[in-house]
Protein backbone atom coordinates (compact mmCIF):
# COMPACT_ATOMS: atom_id res chain seq x y z
CA UNK A 1 0.00 0.00 0.00
CA UNK A 2 2.35 2.27 0.90
CA UNK A 3 4.84 1.19 -1.25
CA UNK A 4 2.17 1.98 -4.27
CA UNK A 5 2.25 5.74 -2.98
CA UNK A 6 6.09 6.04 -3.40
CA UNK A 7 6.20 4.11 -6.53
CA UNK A 8 3.54 5.70 -8.03
CA UNK A 9 3.63 3.22 -11.16
CA UNK A 10 7.00 4.08 -12.18
CA UNK A 11 6.23 7.63 -11.99
CA UNK A 12 7.38 7.89 -7.99
CA UNK A 13 10.85 9.13 -9.08
CA UNK A 14 9.81 11.92 -11.12
CA UNK A 15 7.22 12.69 -8.87
CA UNK A 16 9.34 13.18 -5.34
CA UNK A 17 12.07 14.97 -7.27
CA UNK A 18 9.90 17.45 -8.27
CA UNK A 19 7.98 17.95 -5.01
CA UNK A 20 11.55 17.98 -3.25
CA UNK A 21 12.88 20.74 -5.86
CA UNK A 22 9.58 22.76 -5.51
CA UNK A 23 9.99 23.08 -1.56
CA UNK A 24 13.41 23.43 -1.56
CA UNK A 25 13.11 26.21 -4.18
CA UNK A 26 10.10 27.60 -1.85
CA UNK A 27 12.13 27.55 1.14
CA UNK A 28 15.49 29.17 -0.27
CA UNK A 29 13.03 31.79 -1.94
CA UNK A 30 11.59 32.50 1.62
CA UNK A 31 15.37 32.64 3.32
CA UNK A 32 16.28 35.42 0.34
CA UNK A 33 13.77 37.51 0.37
CA UNK A 34 13.67 37.48 4.65
CA UNK A 35 16.94 38.91 4.26
CA UNK A 36 16.72 41.33 1.50
CA UNK A 37 13.75 43.03 3.58
CA UNK A 38 15.54 42.95 7.00
CA UNK A 39 18.72 44.50 4.85
CA UNK A 40 15.93 47.44 3.11
CA UNK A 41 14.48 47.44 6.76
CA UNK A 42 17.68 48.63 8.11
CA UNK A 43 18.68 50.89 5.49
CA UNK A 44 15.03 53.23 5.64
CA UNK A 45 16.22 52.80 9.49
CA UNK A 46 19.56 54.13 8.64
CA UNK A 47 18.23 57.35 6.12
CA UNK A 48 15.45 57.89 8.15
CA UNK A 49 18.22 58.91 11.29
CA UNK A 50 20.14 61.08 9.56
CA UNK A 51 17.39 63.13 8.56
CA UNK A 52 17.98 67.27 9.39
CA UNK A 53 16.10 67.75 12.60
CA UNK A 54 12.73 69.93 11.01
CA UNK A 55 12.30 66.80 8.46
CA UNK A 56 12.75 64.61 11.32
CA UNK A 57 10.33 65.46 13.25
CA UNK A 58 7.75 66.18 10.00
CA UNK A 59 8.41 61.91 9.03
CA UNK A 60 7.99 60.64 12.81
CA UNK A 61 4.35 61.99 12.57
CA UNK A 62 3.70 60.46 9.58
CA UNK A 63 1.33 56.90 9.50
CA UNK A 64 3.63 55.36 7.02
CA UNK A 65 7.20 56.08 8.56
CA UNK A 66 5.58 54.81 12.00
CA UNK A 67 4.43 51.55 10.82
CA UNK A 68 7.99 51.12 8.53
CA UNK A 69 9.65 51.90 12.11
CA UNK A 70 7.32 49.29 14.12
CA UNK A 71 7.73 46.22 11.63
CA UNK A 72 11.64 46.98 11.85
CA UNK A 73 11.91 46.57 15.59
CA UNK A 74 13.36 49.90 15.78
CA UNK A 75 13.37 52.03 19.45
CA UNK A 76 12.71 55.17 17.93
Amino acid sequence: MISDLILMNGFGVYVWSAFAFTLISFISLYFIISLQLKKEQKRFEENFLSLPEEKYSVAINQVIHKEILKNSGSKI
